[in-house]
C-alpha cells in the first residue's frame, strides 16, 4: 500500500515472529536485509533492546553524493512484534522518516511481516528534494521482506 508519504508491504514468512525479531534487532544483520544497496556495516551499536537506542550504519548512494553514515534511533519496541527507527545523517536529528518493521504471529511457523517507511514527518523542503522520497520503491521494501525471510531461516 502507497500514500504520498508512506509505503507499507507485508507478507507471510513460514517461520516464528521471535526468529525474525531476531535478525531485526541485531544491527550487525541489517546489510542482509537491505534491498536498496545503500547499507554497508554497522559502524557501531549493540542488539536493540529498547526505544532510545541508537545505532550507527556506513552507507553509500549518490543522494548523499557517495559514502555517508547515518545514525538510527530506535522508535518503536515490542518484544517479537514490533521494531523501528528513525533515521538521520549521522550526528542531526532525526528529519522525519521512519522505519517500521511488524509481526503478527500466525502460529509457532509462521508470522506476518510488515515493513513500513514513513516519510510523512519530513518537514525539510530542500531535504525532500535533495533525497527524492520515497528513495526506496514498494518493489525493494517487498524484496527486504524477503531477504528478512531469508536471513532468518536455519541454515
Amino acid at each position: 500500500m502507497t500514500n504520498e508519504t508512506r509505503i507499507t508491504v507485508e507478507r507471510e514468512i513460514p517461520l516464528a515472529s521471535q526468529d525474525l525479531f531476531d535478525v531485526l534487532t541485531n544491527p550487525n544483520r541489517h546489510t542482509e536485509l537491505d534491498s536498496s544497496g545503500f547499507v554497508r556495516s554497522l559502524v557501531h551499536g549493540d542488539r536493540l533492546e529498547e526505544v532510545g537506542q541508537k545505532f550507527t550504519m556506513n552507507m553509500v548512494g549518490d543522494h548523499m553524493g557517495g559514502e555517508y553514515q547515518t545514525d538510527n534511533f530506535v522508535s518503536a519496541y515490542d518484544e517479537n512484534k514490533m521494531i523501528g527507527w528513525k533515521t538521520a545523517p549521522a550526528g542531526v536529528e532525526p528529519p522525519g522518516w521512519e522505519w517500521l518493521w511488524e509481526l503478527k504471529s500466525e502460529g509457532s511457523d509462521s508470522t506476518t511481516a510488515s515493513l513500513t517507511y514513513d516519510w510523512s514527518r519530513v518537514t525539510d523542503t530542500n531535504l525532500l528534494e535533495k533525497v527524492g522520497f520515497p528513495l526506496i520503491s514498494e518493489d525493494q521494501l517487498q524484496e527486504s521482506l524477503g531477504q528478512l525471510a531469508s536471513a532468518a531461516t536455519p541454515t
